[in-house]
C-alpha cells in the first residue's frame, strides 16, 4: 500500500509495451459458457476450497529469497520486481493460464504489470483479482504486499488444480510501481477501451492481508462483493469493520475511479488497534496492525498465519462465488 503523503505526486506512465499475447485484455470473443435457461434452477459449480496455508507461504519465502538476493527489496524499476514477477509467471504459465507482461515507465524507470486470463468463461463478464506486486525500496515487502500476491497467485494455481470452469471468465493481476501512486494499475485501465472496461463485472484487490497484529477489515465499495466477504466471515464467526485506512490507497482506486465495482480485503497497516479491536480479534492495543509497515522489518517474520489463512480463504470464496 501506498504512503499517504499531502501533496505527493503520483508518478505518471507512459509508452505502454505489449511483451506478449493481448488478445484476451483487447477483445472479447474468446467462446463464454452459455448461461442456464431461466427455468433452470440454479446449480452451485464447485465449492471454493480451502487454500493450503503451507502453499500461501512458500510462494512468500521465494519473495523473500528474492529480495534478499537483490538488495533487500522488490521495488519498482529494480531487479528484485523483475525476478518476483518472473517467479509468479513461471507459474501461471505451467498451470495453463495465458500471461501477458504490459511495460510502462515511471519514475524514470522501467515496470511491469502482470496478467493471467484462465481459459474459459463469458468474456463478457469478467471477475478479476489483483494485488500489488511491488515493495517499497526499505524492505522485502512481505506483508505489503507479498501477502496479497502470494494469496492471489495460489488461488489462481487452484482455480487450475481443480479445472474450474465458471460461468464468467476469470482474470487475475499483479501490479507494478503501487509504491508510487497505483501506476501500474492506472495504466492498466487507463488503456483498456470502454467496451473491456465494462466487461470487469468486479476487480477484488488484496493488499496486506497477513498483518502481525491484524484485523479484518472488508471494502464497502460494491454492496455484493462486500456482502460476499461479510456471508464468509460470518461463516467462521469472525466480525469485521468497514476498511478506511486505505481508501483511495490501493490498486483498486482506478478501478472504481471509471465505475469499475471493487472490493477487497484488508488487515491493517499503521493505524493503531484499539481496545475494543484488541478484544474482537485479539492481538494488542495500543499498537499498529503492521508495526513494520514500509520498514526493512517487512520480513517473513511480519507474519500472523491465521490472518494470511483466513483472508486467503476469504478472498478464494469470493472468487469462487462472484464468477459462478
Amino acid at each position: 500500500m501506498k504512503l499517504s503523503v499531502p501533496g505527493r505526486a503520483a508518478a505518471t506512465a507512459v509508452a505502454v509495451t505489449v511483451l506478449a499475447s493481448t488478445a484476451l485484455l483487447t477483445t472479447g470473443s474468446a467462446a463464454g459458457a452459455a448461461p442456464a435457461p431461466d427455468s433452470a434452477p440454479a446449480v452451485k459449480l464447485a465449492a471454493a476450497p480451502d487454500l493450503p496455508l503451507a502453499n500461501v507461504k512458500a510462494h512468500l519465502t521465494q519473495l523473500q529469497s528474492i529480495a534478499t538476493a537483490n538488495g533487500g527489496n522488490r521495488a519498482h524499476g529494480r531487479t528484485g520486481y523483475r525476478a518476483s514477477l518472473d517467479y509468479a509467471k513461471a507459474k501461471l504459465d505451467a498451470a495453463g493460464f495465458t500471461t501477458t507482461i504490459q511495460q510502462f515507465t515511471a519514475s524514470g524507470r522501467t515496470g511491469y504489470n502482470l496478467i493471467a486470463d484462465w481459459p474459459g468463461g463469458d468474456t463478457n463478464q469478467v471477475i478479476m483479482a489483483g494485488s500489488h506486486l511491488d515493495s517499497v525500496t526499505a524492505g522485502a515487502g512481505i506483508n505489503d504486499n507479498g501477502s496479497g500476491s502470494a494469496a492471489v497467485l495460489e488461488i489462481a494455481l487452484a482455480v487450475s488444480r481443480a479445472q474450474y470452469q465458471p460461468t464468467k471468465h476469470l482474470r487475475f493481476g499483479w501490479w507494478g510501481a503501487e509504491e508510487l501512486g497505483m501506476v501500474g494499475s492506472r495504466y492498466y485501465v487507463n488503456n483498456l477501451s470502454s467496451a473491456n472496461r465494462s466487461r470487469i463485472k468486479g476487480y477484488l484487490n488484496f493488499d496486506m492481508i497477513g498483518s502481525p497484529n491484524p484485523g479484518y477489515f472488508v471494502y464497502d465499495d460494491d454492496p455484493t462483493i462486500e456482502q460476499t466477504f461479510k456471508d464468509y466471515y460470518a461463516g467462521i464467526g469472525i466480525a469485521t469493520e468497514i476498511e478506511t485506512e486505505g481508501d483511495g490507497r490501493s490498486d483498486h482506486a482506478p478501478f472504481k475511479n471509471v465505475g469499475i465495482p471493487v472490493g477487497g480485503l484488508f488487515s491493517g497497516a499503521d493505524y493503531i488497534k484499539t481496545a475494543a479491536q484488541a478484544t474482537k480479534w485479539g492481538g494488542t492495543s495500543g499498537q499498529a496492525f503492521d508495526r513494520c509497515y514500509h520498514s526493512s522489518c517487512d520480513t517473513t517474520a511480519n507474519i500472523n498465519d491465521t490472518a494470511l489463512d483466513r483472508n486467503s480463504d476469504a478472498a478464494a470464496y469470493a472468487v469462487w462465488e462472484l464468477s459462478e
